[in-house]
């Protein structure tokens, strides 16, 4: 066979795999598309795993509500708190996988919980059908009003002069308050003592009073006591200020590479067809442009965020390294 024979067997059988690519393609989004027609036919159950009155709650009522609009179908929230949200993730993992059951994942059950047990009850990435991530938010290094530091550059500076005699109040071993100030101390290579508490509002409180120096806590929770001077909001833990708060500058200002954020999806059990994931992506990015849903996330200190499956899913084992690495080095454990 000679070189030019060659060439052109290489030709066809390209252009017939690109043929073959591209129709199996088109069928799988006419598939989708079909799915998306007819899914859903009966109400949706939304498992959260906290119970009612909780921001998670609020999210997930928000969202409910909206995507209830969008499908012209009803959403049903079961709250199933326990176990710091792994009783309602092994209830969601155990469902049928048809996209009628869905669980609303955060950064604690999906990327903390799973690295603070020795024998996790479910494996996030195994276990879940990531869907769309909802929501995203930041955290507010504050610090009573008697402590001298005016900045995170001061706070950081105050800290290594005087290697553990500043602590921090969190909401209990293993919370998203603990392992967000570890991260802090990892970064910038400190030394402050860890105090914890049975829950965030006794641990702000006690900041407040003096007891502890600072806290690394949510916006929504750190905001009033900032607002009436409470307290001193030193930094913010995204890339960017935050927006409800512009004067306060972002940690990552003077901790390069700095972000540490809270966040919630939705997913479903493994198994879910992925045509029904794309269908009910569609429908939830419908459901969070909705009016009035924008104004509704940042009343509880959220942004709408929209990462679909793909995007979402790379988040969440990228999370898990993250905390896995911080629980290691200083070999924390969950209460």
């Amino acid at each position: 066979m000679n070189a030019g024979s060659v060439s052109r067997e290489k030709t066809v059988v390209t252009v017939v795999t690109t043929i073959i690519i591209s129709a199996l393609s088109l069928t799988a989004h006419a598939q989708s598309a079909s799915v998306g027609r007819v899914y859903p036919a009966k109400p949706i159950r939304m498992i959260v795993p906290f119970p009612p009155g909780g921001g998670n709650d609020i999210l997930a009522r928000t969202v409910g509500q909206r995507l209830s609009e969008v499908v012209n179908q009803q959403i049903i929230v079961d709250n199933r708190g326990g176990a710091g949200g792994a009783l309602g993730a092994q209830i969601a993992v155990s469902a049928a996988p048809d996209g009628y059951t869905l669980f609303l994942g955060s950064v604690g059950n999906l990327a903390q919980n799973p690295v603070l047990q020795e024998k996790p009850a479910y494996d996030p990435v195994r276990d879940f059908a990531p869907v769309t991530l909802l929501a995203t938010s930041v955290f507010a290094l504050c610090v009573n009003n008697a402590v001298s530091a005016k900045s995170v550059q001061e706070l950081i500076a105050l800290a290594k002069a005087k290697p553990g005699a500043l602590n921090y109040a969190s909401a209990g071993n293993g919370s998203s308050l603990h392992l967000a100030a570890e991260i802090f101390k990892h970064a910038t290579a400190t030394n402050i003592v860890h105090v914890p508490y049975k829950g965030a509002t006794p641990a702000f409180t006690d900041m407040i009073a003096g007891q502890v120096q600072m806290i690394i806590t949510t916006m929504p929770a750190a905001l009033p006591h900032v607002r009436a001077g409470k307290v001193r909001a030193l930094g913010t833990s995204g890339r960017k200020r935050a927006p409800v708060l512009p004067e306060v500058p972002s940690i990552a200002e003077t901790v390069p590479g700095f972000e540490v954020l809270n966040w919630q999806g939705i997913t479903a059990p493994a198994k879910t067809p992925p045509a029904i994931v794309q269908a009910l992506h569609a429908h939830l990015i419908a459901a969070l442009k909705r009016p009035g849903m924008t104004e509704a996330l940042a009343h509880q200190g959220l942004d709408a965020a929209g990462a679909g499956p793909e995007d979402f899913g790379a988040l969440i084992k990228a999370e898990i390294a993250k905390y896995g690495k911080v629980v290691k080095a200083a070999g924390i454990r969950g209460d």
